[in-house]
This record gives structure tokens, C-alpha cells and sequence, in this order.
């Protein structure tokens, strides 16, 4: 033989030597993997319900949210839209769970000569009184929700010993200004008429 076909022989044998079946799938690993990966989302989904619970816990101090009155009047304006939240005025990201109000939902607003009807479907509904209001501003974000400058209508109300800024979008943002005048003029109409 010549050295060529030793050669050409030797690396077909090396080559048949290699080749190997292919790895049987470790299935018992896959599935410990895959448990306990299920645990650790469990484990972090539990952590949060607790921390959303001890927060509410804190803020046990809250007083019942006001229920709106038999009779509040005729509407001024009405919206539909969505509830995206409470927190601690002027501090955004502080948000309130206590009786519901940091739940998200579905929001149907009435403004009244009362105050500011605020129905829920799924979720607590709750009455702002006229002189419980305090502002209402054009804001981009409130807890964990950001939107474009001016996408969010921002209620600014005492309750208890609190301040509460409450986040509102309606279905149609060009309307979130007339709610805002609106609003504000009522405030200023009531601190006129207390003054006096």
C-alpha cells in the first residue's frame, strides 16, 4: 500500500471511529428544571401579594371611602375610561391599596355640584366630596403607569389626614382639559363661597 492509501485509510477509520449515536435527552433533568423554575415564580408571585398586603396593612389609617349621596344632582360632565390608580400626592410612585383604591378597573366619572362620582365595575366604587377636592392637573404618570405629557387626568383629594392624587384616562384624552377647568373651577368657586 501505498503511503496515500494508508493515509486515506487511517482517516476513514479515525472518522468511522467518531462518529457516535446522539445524546439521549436527560428528561429527569429537564423536568427538576422545570419545577423548580414553576417554584420560583410561585415564590416571587407570593412575595408580591404579601408586600401588597402589608402595604395596605400600613395604611390601615385610612378612613371608609365616602359613598356618593341619594341625590347628587345633575351632571356636569361625565367620562368613561380608566381608573390607573391612588397614591400619597406629589409622590407618584407611593401608591395606596387600602379599601381598593390602588386596584386598576374600568372608570365611569360623573362630576356633580356634589363632587366626583367615581363607579367601578369590579372594583369599589368611591365619592369625592366637592370639598374634598383640592386640584386637578394634566400628568403623564402615576404609579407604575406612564403616558405621554397631558394623557393622564390627575385628581388631587384630601381624605382623612391625606392627600390623594387619583390617575384617570379617559377613552377620549381631548376631554381631559375640560375635566380639568372644570375641576378647578368648582374649587375656586367653593374657597370664594367659604370666604365669605
Amino acid at each position: 500500500m501505498t503511503p496515500a492509501t494508508l493515509l486515506a485509510t487511517g482517516l476513514a477509520t479515525g472518522l468511522a471511529a467518531e462518529k457516535k449515536s446522539a445524546e439521549v435527552t436527560d428528561w429527569a433533568a429537564r423536568v427538576g428544571w422545570l419545577v423548580g423554575l414553576a417554584l420560583f415564580v410561585a415564590l416571587v408571585y407570593w412575595l408580591m401579594r404579601e408586600g401588597w398586603k402589608w402595604r395596605g396593612t400600613l395604611q390601615g389609617d385610612l378612613p371608609e371611602l365616602p359613598t356618593a349621596p341619594d341625590d347628587p344632582g345633575p351632571a356636569r360632565l361625565g367620562m368613561s375610561g380608566r381608573y390607573h390608580g391612588s397614591t400619597t400626592a406629589g409622590q407618584w410612585l407611593d401608591r395606596i391599596v387600602a379599601h381598593g383604591l390602588g386596584t386598576r378597573s374600568r372608570v365611569e366619572l360623573t362630576l356633580t355640584d356634589a363632587g366626583l362620582d367615581v363607579v367601578r365595575p369590579g372594583a369599589t366604587d368611591f365619592f369625592i366630596p366637592r370639598e374634598a377636592l383640592r386640584e386637578a392637573v394634566l400628568g403623564k404618570g402615576i404609579a407604575g403607569k406612564v403616558l405621554t405629557e397631558g394623557g393622564l387626568l390627575v385628581v388631587t383629594w384630601a381624605h382623612g389626614e391625606r392627600l390623594i392624587d387619583s390617575g384617570f384616562r379617559s377613552d377620549h384624552a381631548a376631554e381631559h382639559t375640560d375635566w380639568v377647568d372644570a375641576i378647578n373651577s368648582m374649587i375656586n368657586k367653593t374657597e370664594t363661597e367659604g370666604a365669605r
